[in-house]
């Protein structure tokens, strides 16, 4: 498989402020590529840059081999976009939203594509209620199957898990893993450490407008050596390799 995203040396600044300051990555394709980051990072600008709802000032970057500058439509044609809050509307049944989404591409019967994403998202039963009556990760699982009408190759989810509560969080990371199984990418922005360590294939530590680390969760582990008790060998968690990679601690 080749690779459906490439940045290289990607920058971006705000007011004289630099958010990115030469980011460079890639993402394989039919894997979960997941970006971890506190809280002004600059995880939002890249995948705004990568979806072209922003131009970067420097660097280039590719999604499914086109440039994200120069051939902006072809990229929009072959991904999606799930936001940090989930673009529903509330008036309409779930079944209504779908359908709407699925005319609004001008795609051929919108009914049976909207029934089939209920089916696939076990949301039947409710597809006939407006969604205001969903629960938050019933909207966002909505919001999901949104995303992929018209079968996107690639589907970016920024900080799709944001303000759920548990279960809603464990019905969103059941949905995302079977995105990929099914050979769809999936770049995801998250805070959530517990997020990454579950769904990742890859994970890129950004901090400060530069990624620092990435790579799997096993080769993340191997850039410290273990702590040892006597006969017990500890294991790092992702929360530890990434307080001690960003070189935050506990009171700091």
């Amino acid at each position: 498989m080749g690779n459906a995203i490439e940045v290289k040396g990607l920058r971006k600044s705000f007011n004289n402020i630099e958010v990115l300051k030469g980011v460079n990555f890639e993402v394989r394709s039919g894997e979960i590529y997941a970006l971890l980051g506190s809280n002004g990072a600059g995880k939002t600008t890249i995948v705004r840059t990568l979806t072209t709802l922003l131009k970067q000032d420097g660097g280039s970057a590719t999604v499914n081999g086109f440039d994200v500058a120069s051939k902006p439509d072809h990229v929009r044609q072959s991904i999606s976009l799930t936001g940090q809050f989930a673009a529903v509307d509330e008036i309409l049944t779930g079944r209504e939203n779908l359908i709407m989404i699925a005319r609004l591409r001008h795609l051929n019967h919108p009914l049976q594509i909207a029934d089939d994403l209920l089916k696939r998202f076990g949301l039947t039963e409710a597809g006939s209620r407006r969604v205001s009556t969903y629960s938050g990760g019933m909207r966002r699982r909505l919001d999901i199957a949104m995303s992929l009408v018209g079968e996107p190759q690639l589907i970016f989810l920024d900080e799709p898990t944001t303000g759920l509560d548990p279960e809603g969080r464990i019905e969103v990371w059941k949905t995302v893993k079977e995105l990929a199984a099914k050979g769809t990418t999936v770049f995801l922005t998250t805070q959530y450490l517990e997020e990454a360590e579950q769904l990742a294939d890859q994970i890129a530590i950004l901090h400060e407008g530069r990624i620092i680390a990435s790579g799997t969760l096993t080769e993340l582990k191997k850039l410290f050596p273990p702590d040892k008790v006597e006969y017990v060998e500890k294991q790092l968690t992702l929360e530890e390799i990434f307080l001690a990679i960003t070189g935050k601690r506990e009171g700091k």
